[in-house]
């Protein structure tokens, strides 16, 4: 607790537990530079313990969350900001159909905990919608035969396709020109919302089973999955940021893993052996061969580098449905089926731990983390089988920003 007479007089002050004159400021309240009067807080000095303010912690520290969340505003009137506060700004629960004022409790694996999430972004009345978009409920594509046949695209889907990853990629490169210390992940959603809707597309995991966002932004122990809001990436932090957009009726899907400031030695290495799995994998692809070899190429170099591949969630076939046959794992001896044929789209998208391959579910119903709390790395592509081989329908473009230290030889 500091002082605070030597700026304030004292005696224009009272306790907000017990009336009596204060001359203490909580120093968190100092620390977020609020008002000496007003959202501040000051309290008397009973005696050493510091009764009051130890009593009234409990309510008082619900301040400083409005306060770093008015933050997060433009600078426009702070009526504004609490009234965003009363409206979107909850924790997110039940996959997205709840939320809560109260961090939920969860025995959580690493140092990473979720914050407050914004409302839902809206979409302009001239964007084509997805039959998700209004309620949250996929139709179409749960009940589609193609989750057990894979799709031979028309030349019409395959135009179609390199059209809307362009625009993906486009998304996320607008993504990655955000990524710095001191950025929220709802500010990155941000960009991503706007971004899409600017060339017409719509951000296929928004409402996604009642997905919250527009994009998923998975930070260090997250795997994937990721729900932005309101907390600031720091420095040291990795992110992966994963955008689908939907466009004349198909979606381009892909993610890339930023660093953010200065990023450990473990952590690069992490990061670049996920990039160097997917280009690897993608190497492979060609007619005639099988799902299942995708997988052991990728188990190979991760497993060399001391890393582990997680088997719970894979790759999948992308077109008109956004997510579809084929499965594609990315750990060794599985059991996909079936051969690689011209014309099929699919994502390869592999997931590689520092540490155990194996992963726990926030209560947010949708963030996956890693058991140990180690963290995790990610990268995707859209990818098309040609007569002789493959083309990333996601491929980075000359305009792409210069991220990874790898690529700039």
């Amino acid at each position: 607790m500091a002082g605070g007479s030597d700026a304030v007089e004292s005696k224009s002050l009272s306790c907000v537990r017990c009336g009596k004159p204060a001359n203490l400021q909580c120093p968190k309240c100092m620390e977020l530079k609020l008002p000496r009067e007003g959202a501040a807080f000051w309290f008397c000095v009973l005696n050493s313990t510091q009764d009051c303010f130890k009593a009234s912690w409990s309510s008082h520290k619900s301040v400083h969350l409005k306060a770093k969340l008015s933050a997060l505003g433009t600078g426009t009137a702070g009526g504004q900001n609490s009234d965003a506060l009363t409206q979107g700004w909850r924790y997110c629960l039940k996959k997205g159909q709840d939320r809560s004022p109260k961090l939920p409790h969860f025995d959580w694996t690493g140092a990473l905990r979720p914050y407050p999430i914004s409302s839902r972004r809206t979409v302009p009345a001239h964007i084509d919608l997805p039959d998700w978009a209004l309620d949250g409920i996929p139709k179409i594509e749960p009940n589609s035969d193609l989750q057990h046949v894979v799709e031979i695209k028309t030349p019409d889907q395959i135009e179609r396709m390199r059209e809307t990853c362009q625009i993906a990629r486009e998304v996320l490169d607008a993504a990655a020109r955000m990524i710095r210390p001191g950025v929220t992940t709802d500010e990155i959603d941000r960009v991503v919302h706007e971004a899409t809707v600017a060339a017409g597309g719509y951000p296929s995991p928004l409402n996604y089973h009642f997905f919250p966002k527009s994009c998923c932004t998975s930070v260090n122990e997250v795997i994937c999955h990721g729900i932005p809001d309101a907390r600031k990436l720091e420095d040291g932090d990795i992110v992966n940021v994963d955008v689908t957009v939907c466009y004349k009726g198909v979606h381009g899907d892909l993610n890339e893993t930023y660093f953010v400031g200065n990023v450990d030695e473990a952590s690069h290495q992490l990061v670049q052996c996920t990039y160097e799995c997917l280009e690897k994998a993608i190497s492979l692809v060609k007619p005639g061969v099988r799902f299942r070899e995708i997988g052991e190429v990728i188990n190979r170099h991760a497993s060399m580098s001391g890393f582990s591949v997680v088997k719970s969630y894979c790759g999948h076939g992308i077109g008109e449905l956004f997510h579809c046959a084929p499965n594609i794992p990315h750990y060794s001896r599985n059991k996909a089926v079936g051969v690689m044929k011209a014309g099929q789209t699919f994502t390869i998208e592999p997931m590689i731990n520092a540490g155990v391959w194996r992963d726990r579910m926030w209560p947010d119903g949708w963030t996956v983390v890693t058991a140990d709390g180690r963290r995790s790395a990610q990268f995707e592509h859209t990818l098309l089988v040609t007569e002789t081989g493959v083309e990333v329908l996601t491929a980075r473009l000359p305009s792409s920003p210069n991220t990874f230290p790898w690529l700039k030889a």
